[in-house]
């Protein structure tokens, strides 16, 4: 591909920062000069980074979540509640209910939700893993922490079918987050409040 740039290298710069989610290609040229103007010392610990970042992160044997090791703190951590489990989307809605400071069970994150428009379906998500969760015992309530949307309320309506038959008290957050909003967007004192007056889940 040409570039119109006065280097190759400058060019591949920019295209590789604009592929990222929101990142336009002028946006994408300031954050390349500013690397460039940066000591070199800097942009390595930086590049370092983002190679250990694709060759080191794994994924939570317990909660499928992002970790550095094969049981995330949260999961590793004996002071939380492991009866109870908070089911989300993404790493982003574990942050954000963390930042609450309301909530002390542990998490299970799907890795999206079920959206037939965008070819996902429940065998994309990690929704057999959480089954499995339930199935070996010691969880009490499963909480649908789902972004308000259609996508949403298809998957945990989908797992709630799925866990129906089994022993376990299912919930979801109160309703304080308005329709069609990202959980992962939704200020932190309506967040707690939503999962502490969480409701029972009827499938309704």
């Amino acid at each position: 591909m040409l570039h119109p740039y006065p280097s190759q290298l400058l060019g591949k710069a920019v295209d590789g920062f604009a592929a990222l989610p929101g990142i336009g290609r002028k946006t994408a040229m300031r954050l390349v000069l500013h690397m460039l103007k940066q000591d070199r010392q800097s942009v390595m610990q930086f590049t370092e980074a983002l190679t250990r970042l694709v060759q080191d992160v794994k994924r939570c044997a317990v909660c499928r979540g992002i970790s550095d090791t094969e049981v995330c703190p949260i999961c590793g951590n004996r002071l939380r509640d492991h009866t109870t489990v908070c089911v989300v989307e993404n790493v982003q809605d574990v942050m954000a209910i963390e930042g609450t400071q309301q909530y002390r069970g542990t998490y299970h994150v799907l890795g999206g939700s079920i959206s037939p428009m965008d070819g996902v379906g429940p065998a994309d998500l990690e929704i057999e893993t959480l089954v499995q969760r339930v199935q070996t015992g010691g969880i009490q309530e499963v909480i649908f922490a789902l972004s308000p949307t259609m996508e949403g309320d298809t998957t945990a309506f989908y797992i709630f079918r799925r866990l129906g038959t089994l022993p376990v008290k299912i919930t979801m957050i109160a309703r304080g987050i308005a329709q069609n909003d990202e959980l992962q967007y939704t200020d932190e004192v309506t967040l707690g409040r939503s999962i502490i007056g969480r409701q029972p889940f009827t499938g309704k």
